[in-house]
């Protein structure tokens, strides 16, 4: 599928990986709209990029589907990016004894149930196109991460969350498959984002002892390329693909 012409819907595009991808997506021709819990940076990311902005949070089915249904009036819907996540760490059983039940609820709505959703909500809308030549309707991305592998000391919830996202890819695209849907996964390894950025500089240079080679962080824009590269990319589907310069998390 080209990308210019293209009407994208990112979520989580106010900030990190996101934003990335709206700003890749805008520069190569595509209409963005901006789905993002912090209203202010997706306005901001909006409008250095010309796209629109809705304020959603996305383990809210119905938001999720009021937004979808205003964006897709916009134009015809066939790109969907999710980047809207959280990464809450907390151990199974805290240091005050009590188990971390709270915590595992909370990130498993909104990484996993809220990419389900923003998933959903976007295929209904896909299957009404007319199918584009070789009979594409529509691509979703979807962002798990290298700990659905890797998964490191406090990230039970996070790690499950990911896992999940990557583990429903193939079954979601043979669904998905009769309507000329494609989903595929990206598993990010260690990124610049702001999440990152604001570890001290001593702790980011021990993680990045641990990336074989580039031997740093990697770039937003190169998450970004990637997601362009699937959406091009017709016979890529139902996969993870793991984005991380060869590194493997390790326990801590």
């Amino acid at each position: 599928m080209q990308i210019e012409g293209q009407m994208a819907v990112v979520t989580g595009g106010g900030s990190g990986l996101g934003a990335a991808s709206a700003r890749h997506l805008a520069a190569r021709g595509a209409q963005v709209a901006i789905f993002d819990f912090d209203m202010a940076r997706a306005e901001a990311v909006a409008a250095e990029i010309g796209g629109c902005a809705f304020r959603v949070d996305v383990g809210d089915a119905g938001a999720v589907g009021a937004a979808m249904a205003e964006a897709a009036q916009m134009g015809a819907l066939r790109v969907v990016v999710n980047c809207a996540g959280i990464a809450t760490a907390a151990r199974v059983v805290g240091r005050d004894g009590l188990p971390s039940t709270e915590v595992f609820e909370r990130v498993v709505r909104v990484n996993l149930i809220g990419s389900f959703n923003v998933m959903a909500h976007a295929a209904a809308v896909m299957k009404g196109l007319d199918p584009l030549d070789g009979g594409e309707r529509g691509v979703i991305v979807n962002t798990s991460s290298a700990a659905w592998q890797d998964g490191q000391v406090g990230q039970a919830a996070y790690a499950a969350s990911k896992g999940g996202i990557a583990a429903m890819c193939l079954p979601v695209a043979r669904d998905l498959a009769r309507d000329g849907i494609r989903c595929i996964a990206i598993a990010p390894g260690l990124f610049r984002t702001p999440m990152m950025e604001a570890l001290p500089e001593e702790t980011t240079r021990a993680i990045t002892a641990n990336i074989p080679f580039p031997a740093r962080l990697g770039d937003p824009a190169e998450f970004a390329l990637m997601v362009g590269q699937i959406i091009e990319n017709p016979y890529l589907n139902g996969t993870t693909i793991r984005l991380d310069g060869a590194t493997r998390l390790p326990a801590r």
